[in-house]
């Protein structure tokens, strides 16, 4: 039963926090509300057995926890204003999980209004909408985890201060606020598909819930950039029963078992991309999804239409540029136009310093100097790729490999 809870926290946790936090309007009450809603599960779970409705419990529960807190503290002291409506209807803790409302969408645009600045929003959406440790998102930031701590605090203060509501927008507040948006949900996919912790190469919690908010913004805002990512995001998790081995360890795109691919997913995410083309308003997303469409139409790596994917990203580093664009594209020009055109670009960013920390630049450029036939460089490469992954896990194990390989 313990297990259970542990797999309900990690599953749902995200959601009923989102959902308390409507309830109860205050982010801080809502936290101390889903710790000690678990608390509760804990002590009655394993006796009573699991709830038909093991969400809507835990909601219940912990607008309950969060009822008999402010009770107590109204006892000391006035409870500041609007507080005093929680107390007197208590018993509509929660609904039914089907009526539960979708709390999480509600986060997100509260987390992106436009009072904060990008770099909270960023943070504050994927500590507390996906809940990623803050150790991970300074990781996936390239920062300190002291500053992504005191910029979540910041922003939470914000929202508090300035009484920004918990609501989606309407009208054009909604397309200010979509970019954004749209920049979190495809952070938590990639965080679901990346990790940036290196411990876990797949959490299909966090890439599904990034879909599931991706139909939900599609319905809500039908444009091309919306289909682009939705698209983009199905070109991706089409991969993902190829992506690693039985053993659990990192497969290459180059090696993977393409028939393994989702044909079903590539179907619709091509379906949307050719809606998005169709509408003439072309993105850094629709441009990403189209190159994911390239991979995803290659019956073979050798059949891949490197060139044109080159292309698309000399676009896309006018349309959205980024160090890792960059690299991208560092990496397509080595496929499309041999591996010495790739070390070149890859070390002409190096040099520049954004990408000294970043494993990805060194293990392709590795990997170019293996296909160059020289081993010694490849080896020193894979090396400093080593130096800026986590202790343990799929990366790690990978790149040690091909470190031992080469040695031997």
């Amino acid at each position: 039963m313990r297990q259970l809870i542990e797999e309900t926290y990690r599953r749902e946790s995200r959601r009923i926090l989102a959902t308390l936090v409507r309830l109860l309007g205050d982010w801080d009450l809502a936290e101390e509300a889903l710790q000690d809603a678990f608390a509760e599960a804990l002590a009655h779970w394993p006796a009573q057995g699991l709830p038909e409705n093991p969400r809507a419990w835990l909601v219940s529960a912990g607008r309950f926890r969060a009822i008999d807190k402010l009770r107590r503290r109204a006892r000391q002291a006035p409870l500041p204003e609007g507080y005093e409506d929680l107390l007197r209807a208590p018993e509509e803790a929660s609904a039914r999980a089907e009526e539960l409302p979708d709390d999480r969408l509600r986060m997100i645009f509260t987390c992106c209004h436009p009072a904060l600045s990008q770099e909270a929003r960023l943070a504050l959406t994927l500590r507390e909408v996906c809940g990623l440790p803050t150790e991970a998102i300074a990781a996936a930031f390239l920062c300190p985890a002291a500053t992504v701590a005191q910029r979540i605090v910041r922003a939470k203060a914000k929202i508090r201060d300035a009484k920004i509501p918990f609501a989606v927008p309407e009208g054009p507040e909604l397309a200010m606020r979509m970019e954004t948006v749209l920049h979190v949900v495809y952070l938590v996919f990639n965080e679901g598909y990346h990790g940036s912790d290196g411990s876990d190469l797949l959490r299909t919690d966090l890439t599904g819930e990034a879909i599931r908010l991706g139909e939900i913004l599609l319905e809500l805002a039908p444009d091309a950039e919306v289909k682009g990512l939705l698209a983009l995001m199905l070109f991706q998790d089409s991969r993902r029963a190829s992506r690693l081995s039985p053993e659990g360890e990192l497969v290459l795109l180059e090696e993977q078992d393409r028939g393994l691919w989702d044909r079903e997913g590539i179907a619709r995410g091509q379906a949307l991309l050719d809606q998005a083309f169709a509408e003439g308003r072309i993105g850094p997303y629709c441009l990403q999804a189209a190159i994911a469409s390239l991979h995803a139409a290659a019956k073979t790596a050798a059949e891949t239409d490197w060139p044109q994917i080159a292309g698309l990203y000399q676009v896309l580093r006018r349309c959205a540029p980024s160090p890792v664009v960059d690299l991208n594209a560092a990496v397509a020009d080595g496929m499309a136009f041999g591996p010495e055109a790739g070390i070149r670009r890859i070390d002409a960013l190096l040099e520049k310093g954004e990408l000294a920390g970043f494993a990805l630049a060194h293990s392709a450029r590795a990997a170019f100097l293996e296909r160059c036939g020289r081993p010694d460089e490849a080896r020193v490469a894979y090396a400093k790729a080593l130096q800026h992954v986590p202790a343990d896990g799929p990366q790690r194990r990978f790149l040690s490999r091909k470190l031992d390989s080469l040695q031997a």
